[in-house]
């Protein structure tokens, strides 16, 4: 004998117990969707979701109608693409950063958006002209709106597309900047000179990290400060969160050789990544293309009771998404399709990245194990050889 279950009449306690249970925005989706009963006992934003597998934030499609809004996200665990529509990244704005689910967006004026895609959520940091080193903006000195003063006083002047394309490397948050009722700090790394700067939910302008400079190769929040890193692996600790900046630096094994270093914190403990790139030069119809392609990384892991660093042969079944995005690290058993002990990587050296730049995109997933570099699957049959703006790993937020 069949017993019929009406499964839309469940308690709302059991619903909603189950649902805190789910941990994948797909499927916390899905269950939402089932009827109106497990809609009506579960919220619309999961808070309680951890940090989501990325997604590739690529291109716009070189056939893509140049009024379209539409933008397209590459999910690695399944291959499939997902379409969203983002009015504010079109093709004249540029991308510098991604955390917690947030694009920074940077455009032809001093305006420093941020912006939830999936929520379509917007708010700004303070503009591009309130950083200590411009020392003023003129919109109508067209060809050269800012001005700006080196540390050694020296005085000069940048367009607007300059400051768009090369002033700022990355920006970092300390948390979700969704959150109404708690602060968070941003932090800037500048191309040009080295410098850290930082700002605080509701400032009006950005601070220098002064004793940070020449720690500006990449930027991660952990354990209530911010650690960077320098060209040569030393890592210094910003606390920001006093009347001044406090800094303290751990010495690393020096990384001779390295072309880019990133920091990235691995259950709890700080990993630092160093990648090594070779440079090609392809000639192609008399002109002269510089491509840089990945050939290897290393992993040091930092022991505290010393403290010193540990080179690292396997990552424990995780897996590191490393690029303009603040570096994440996943145990790749959570999520289907993700690989473990392998880093996925894009392109984030920010002089081949401009508007106009030719070549293919540096990216792949780099197995830690046996040192091979594979492509991303799913990627290259969306490839276009378009180069602006760069692919980005955005982790997709509800809130």
């Amino acid at each position: 004998m069949s017993i019929s279950v009406d499964w839309s009449d469940q308690p709302p306690e059991l619903l909603e117990t189950i649902a805190k249970e789910l941990k994948i925005h797909q499927d916390y989706v899905r269950f939402r969707a089932v009827c109106l009963a497990w809609r009506s006992a579960t919220p619309r934003i999961p808070k309680h979701l951890p940090c989501q597998l990325p997604w590739l934030m690529l291109p716009r499609r070189t056939n893509q109608n140049p009024q379209s809004n539409t933008r397209s996200f590459l999910n690695v665990s399944d291959d499939k693409v997902h379409l969203i529509d983002l009015p504010e990244d079109s093709d004249s704005n540029r991308r510098c950063g991604s955390s917690y689910g947030w694009l920074v967006i940077l455009e032809e004026t001093p305006s420093i958006s941020i912006v939830n895609p999936l929520t379509q959520a917007k708010h700004h940091l303070p503009p591009l002209s309130s950083f200590p080193n411009v020392t003023s903006f003129e919109p109508s000195e067209i060809g050269k709106e800012y001005t700006l003063k080196t540390s050694e006083g020296e005085v000069y002047t940048c367009n607007s597309k300059e400051m768009r394309d090369s002033f700022i490397k990355k920006v970092i948050f300390s948390s979700s900047p969704s959150n109404e009722n708690m602060d968070y700090y941003a932090v800037a790394i500048l191309n040009q000179t080295g410098d850290l700067a930082f700002c605080k939910k509701g400032d009006n302008c950005w601070k220098f990290i002064d004793d940070a400079n020449s720690f500006c190769e990449d930027v991660v929040f952990h354990k209530e400060c911010f650690y960077a890193v320098s060209k040569h692996g030393t890592v210094a600790i910003c606390d920001i969160t006093g009347s001044s900046p406090n800094v303290s630096f751990i010495e690393t094994p020096r990384q001779v050789g390295g072309d880019m270093q990133y920091l990235v914190i691995w259950e709890e403990e700080l990993l630092l990544v160093t990648r090594y790139m070779e440079v090609e030069f392809n000639m192609d119809q008399h002109k002269v293309d510089i491509v840089y392609k990945t050939t290897d990384f290393r992993v040091f892991k930092l022991v505290l009771n010393g403290p010193k660093w540990e080179s690292m042969s396997g990552l424990d079944g995780c897996a590191l998404f490393l690029g303009e995005n603040s570096s994440m690290a996943f145990r790749a058993s959570d999520f289907h399709g993700c690989n473990g002990n392998c880093i996925y990587f894009t392109d984030d050296y920010s002089e081949w990245n401009y508007d106009g730049a030719n070549g293919d995109h540096d990216l792949g997933i780099y197995d830690l194990e046996n040192g091979s570099v594979v492509g991303l699957p799913g990627y290259e049959k969306l490839s276009n050889g378009r180069r602006w703006p760069p692919p980005i790993w955005i982790s997709p937020s509800l809130h």
